[in-house]
């Protein structure tokens, strides 16, 4: 009788650690990014990250595991990361003037074809997020040019070649992890 209920406490012990982990990971994948501030002395999450200098179209260290976009803000730079961490393709992109904050985010809408907030007519957008009122997203511009930027203007249009923005819509879905370094 001791053995039976040894191995139903084991039992209870391993599943109420299992729903304790699972838990704990819903709650960290669900933490909006103003609040995410690694402990002192921690590693960091998406913090700091830089290209290899020798292969500056390398993916940045400590960018994230798993399927995901990766945006690095100095390098205007996007990754398209298989779930393996394989770089299915790599870009470079033209900035708006507002950058969001380093950061997980997800897409939060996507829109075939817009005009975009400087007027020219653009498709495949994909939006992660918002500073203060303004759009934050991924977009190629229909005639391919690239924004033409006045800083007293608040854009979050991040401008990808018409090919590029045709990848990105079929790999960053609702949902889809996008990642911001520095």
């Amino acid at each position: 009788m001791s053995g039976s209920s040894s191995m139903f406490v084991t039992g209870l012990t391993a599943a109420a650690l299992a729903t304790v982990g699972f838990l704990g990971h819903q709650a960290a994948a669900h933490v909006p990014p103003e609040l995410r501030h690694p402990a002192a002395g921690a590693a960091g999450g998406v913090r700091e990250a830089l290209p290899d200098r020798g292969h500056p179209a390398a993916l940045p260290a400590r960018s994230g595991i798993g399927e995901r976009v990766v945006y690095a803000l100095r390098a205007d730079r996007v990754w398209l990361v298989e779930e393996s961490g394989k770089v299915r393709r790599t870009f470079g992109v033209s900035p708006g003037t507002v950058d969001p904050a380093p950061g997980s985010y997800r897409v939060t809408s996507r829109s075939k074809e817009v005009t975009g907030s400087d007027g020219v007519p653009i498709e495949h957008v994909v939006r992660f997020t918002g500073v203060d009122g303004t759009a934050i997203g991924f977009s190629a511009a229909k005639d391919g040019s690239a924004p033409v930027l006045d800083p007293r203007e608040r854009t979050g249009g991040i401008r990808e070649t018409r090919a590029d923005g045709t990848a990105m819509w079929e790999f960053a879905t609702i949902g889809q992890t996008v990642v911001v370094v520095r």
